[in-house]
């Protein structure tokens, strides 16, 4: 996976052996499924030393997953990267979601996990207070493109960011084979994480495209950042608003902004038409 994860547990409850379990087993799927490791099960099978079936359990379910989402992406998602095997788009936010079942499961019962910057919530921080996160902007070092607030029900909660930022060109379309250019960079937020982080990936890809198909997505919401500089969001796409600054209502002032917001070639589409299922 390649990179830092960071553990915001709160309460009490949880042993630190858990803790210390959890991040001995993160290691242990780094080690599995590196791709700059000659020893791991991925670069193994890359090289067509080992078939899926002789992979661990763990690559299995990876594997099978990334498949999934190939297929709810029309194939924007893809594990091979220039004729490479290539899982990272699915391992890092499906790590997360696993560690933060495990620890749910040794007791705890608000926590935030992140993976470069991927994050999975559990919970409130406070009372009837919701994790309140900030995007960060592709273009201005240490400035925030939006900030996203989770649900005060206290609902699971995930959060990721695809982007050209830190990372450069590193999404390829994989139709062209050319890195993806048209967005510097796209949050999602949904529930899980695995889902969540990898539709975040296939969304970079699709680049202007992936309005259309993050709208007809249940329970998954997107903020965009495009390589000119505009900005363009989901009309449920959770920006966090100050307590001081009342929600907006739906009236056709408000019905209008989301519309003006999704103005597309292809027309208008009304945002206000309630929840999707």
């Amino acid at each position: 996976m390649g990179t830092v994860f960071s553990f915001d547990i709160r309460g009490a409850g949880v042993p630190l052996t858990a803790l210390e379990e959890a991040i001995r087993w993160l290691h242990r799927m780094d080690a599995m499924f590196s791709t700059y490791r000659a020893d791991s099960e991925i670069s193994r099978m890359d090289r067509g030393e080992i078939a899926p079936s002789d992979c661990s359990p763990e690559v299995r379910e990876v594997l099978g997953l990334a498949a999934e989402a190939g297929e709810r992406s029309s194939n924007y998602f893809s594990t091979s990267i220039n004729g490479r095997l290539d899982p990272s788009g699915m391992v890092k936010g499906w790590a997360i979601e696993k560690v933060s079942i495990f620890l749910r499961n040794a007791g705890s019962t608000v926590h935030a996990l992140n993976g470069g910057g991927d994050i999975q919530f559990v919970g409130l921080p406070a009372p009837a207070r919701p994790w309140t996160i900030g995007v960060a902007s592709p273009f201005q070092p240490r400035t925030l493109a939006t900030t996203v607030s989770g649900p005060t029900t206290g609902a699971d909660f995930a959060v990721a960011t695809s982007s050209t930022a830190e990372r450069r060109l590193h999404v390829v379309d994989p139709f062209t084979g050319r890195p993806a250019t048209t967005l510097a960079s796209i949050t999602l937020t949904g529930e899980r994480l695995t889902v969540v982080d990898a539709y975040a990936t296939a969304a970079l890809a699709m680049g202007e495209a992936a309005r259309d198909w993050i709208e007809q997505l249940p329970g998954i919401e997107a903020f965009a950042v495009t390589a000119d500089g505009r900005s363009w969001h989901t009309c449920q796409f959770p920006l966090h608003r100050p307590s001081q600054e009342p929600a907006p209502r739906a009236n056709p002032a408000s019905v209008g902004q989301c519309e003006e917001n999704r103005r597309h070639e292809s027309g208008l589409r009304d945002c206000a038409a309630g929840p999707r299922p």
